[in-house]
C-alpha cells in the first residue's frame, strides 16, 4: 500500500484574484468542500486580514477570530470553526484596521500559530485579499500553488495580469493556475484563458495553466445569501460538479520532493518574506 499517497505532505494553495467580485471566496469554500469529500484534511484560512467574510458566507459564528490569536494570546485551535464537508475554518478579522495593517512582528506571530497545523492538514487553502496588497503578495509568494480566479470582465483580466506580473518580477514566481469562473460555457472559459495566456506569455517569462472552468449559475448567489455553499445546497448542480472536477485535478498536481511545497516550506517562505521586507524598509 502506498503510504505516501495516503498521507501526502501538507501543502498551501493560495486562491487570489486581481479584483474583487470574481467569486474568489466562494471558490475557496467550494474547493475546500470538494477536497474534503475526497478524504483530504482541509483547513481554509481567511487571509483577508480586515475584510474577512468566509465565516459569514457559511453562516458560522465563533467567539474568536485571528485577531485574538495575534493580540490576545488565544490558541489557534480555539478559533477554528467546523465547516461543511469536514473542513476547518480559520476566520479572519472583519473591519479591523489594525489587523489589515499587521506589522512584521504580528505577521510572524501568525506564521508561528499556523505552524501548529503542519501535522493535521493535507491542504491549507489560503483565501487571499483581492488585489496586489502586501498580505496578498506574501501569501501567494510563499504558497506552493497560486490559483488566480478570473471572469469575463476586462478589469478582472487586466488586474489578474498585474497580479501575475508583480509576483513574477518581484517575487520570482513563474507558474500560475488560472480558474475561469462564471463562464457561459466551457468554450467561453477556454477563450478567456487563451486571451490571458496571450498577454502573459508575450510580456512575461511564466507558465500559465488552466486549472478549470466553472460555469455561471445564478443559484451560487442564492445559496450564498442563505449562507451556504451550493456544494452543500445543490451538490448535483453543474457548478458543483465542476468544483468536484477541480478538486480531482488539484489533488493530482505534482508534489515537490523534500521540504518545498509542504506547509513547513510555506511558513519558512512567509518568514523570509517578512525579513526581506523589513530589511528593504531600513
Amino acid at each position: 500500500m502506498n503510504t505516501l499517497y495516503r498521507n501526502p505532505p501538507a501543502r498551501a494553495i493560495a486562491v487570489a484574484s486581481g479584483k474583487g467580485g470574481v467569486g474568489k471566496s466562494t471558490t475557496s469554500i467550494a474547493l475546500g468542500i470538494a477536497l474534503s469529500q475526497l478524504g483530504r484534511r482541509v483547513v481554509l484560512f481567511d487571509a483577508d486580514l480586515g475584510l474577512a467574510n468566509v465565516d459569514v458566507l457559511l453562516g458560522l459564528k465563533g467567539k474568536y477570530d485571528i485577531s485574538d490569536v495575534l493580540y490576545a494570546g488565544v490558541d489557534l485551535e480555539d478559533i477554528m470553526l467546523d465547516g461543511p464537508g469536514g473542513m476547518r475554518i480559520i476566520p479572519g478579522g472583519s473591519g479591523l484596521l489594525k489587523l489589515a495593517n499587521a506589522s512584521d512582528q504580528e505577521r510572524a506571530g501568525l506564521v508561528y500559530a499556523l505552524s501548529t497545523l503542519a501535522d493535521q492538514t493535507d491542504n491549507l487553502i489560503v483565501d487571499t485579499p483581492a488585489g496586489i496588497g502586501g498580505n496578498t503578495l506574501q501569501f501567494c509568494a510563499a504558497a506552493q500553488e497560486i490559483v488566480v480566479v478570473v471572469c469575463d470582465d476586462p478589469a478582472s483580466m487586466t488586474d489578474a495580469y498585474a497580479l501575475i506580473k508583480v509576483l513574477n518580477q518581484n517575487h520570482g514566481r513563474d507558474r500560475f493556475r488560472i480558474l475561469v469562473n462564471m463562464a457561459s460555457s466551457e468554450e467561453h472559459g477556454r477563450m478567456l484563458f487563451q486571451r490571458l495566456v496571450a498577454t502573459t506569455t508575450r510580456f512575461l517569462d511564466v507558465t500559465v495553466d488552466l486549472a478549470g472552468v466553472i460555469p455561471y449559475d445564478r443559484e451560487v448567489l442564492t445559496w450564498s445569501r442563505r449562507q451556504k455553499s451550493i456544494m452543500v445546497g445543490k451538490p448535483s448542480a453543474p457548478v458543483s460538479m465542476a468544483f468536484k472536477k477541480l478538486a480531482q485535478v488539484t489533488d493530482k498536481w505534482p508534489r515537490p520532493m523534500g521540504a518545498q511545497g509542504q506547509l513547513e516550506f510555506f511558513l519558512e517562505s512567509l518568514i523570509q518574506a517578512q525579513v526581506t521586507g523589513r530589511h528593504a524598509s531600513v
